[in-house]
């Protein structure tokens, strides 16, 4: 568990490493600061607190987004918020530096979230 990181909505770790891979848990868009607070409005926001929050948890263990390898994403209005997720998403990393990744529509999330992100990153 990384101090000060996201209040887990599950039992879980915020990351774990094996062998030089960090793999990152999923992310909700809450606010580590105020977790019981209404999540942001829309899933640009919310795709922004989710960046902030793996941001968070990476640092926690001396990585940043230059480490990711693979991102998965999960929409829970796929048609509706893909476009504005990318958007914000690519906003985070350097340009051409993007890493794999594959978005999933689903039914629902945790909190009532609309997007949630996990990660793979390596250990230089």
């Amino acid at each position: 568990m990384i101090p000060g990181g996201p209040r887990p909505v599950a039992p879980f770790s915020h990351a774990v490493e094996a062998d030089g891979w960090v793999f990152v848990t999923g992310q909700m868009p809450t606010d580590p600061a105020a977790p019981d607070a209404p999540l942001p409005e829309g899933v640009a926001a919310q795709t922004a607190r989710v960046m902030e929050n793996l941001k968070l948890v990476l640092a926690g263990v001396g990585l940043g987004l230059e480490h990711v390898t693979m991102a998965r994403v999960y929409l829970t209005e796929f048609e509706r918020d893909y476009a504005a997720m990318n958007e914000t998403y690519r906003g985070f990393f350097t340009p051409g530096q993007l890493p794999a990744r594959t978005c999933i529509g689903v039914t629902g999330l945790a909190v009532g979230a609309l997007v949630e992100i996990d990660l793979i990153a390596r250990r230089p």
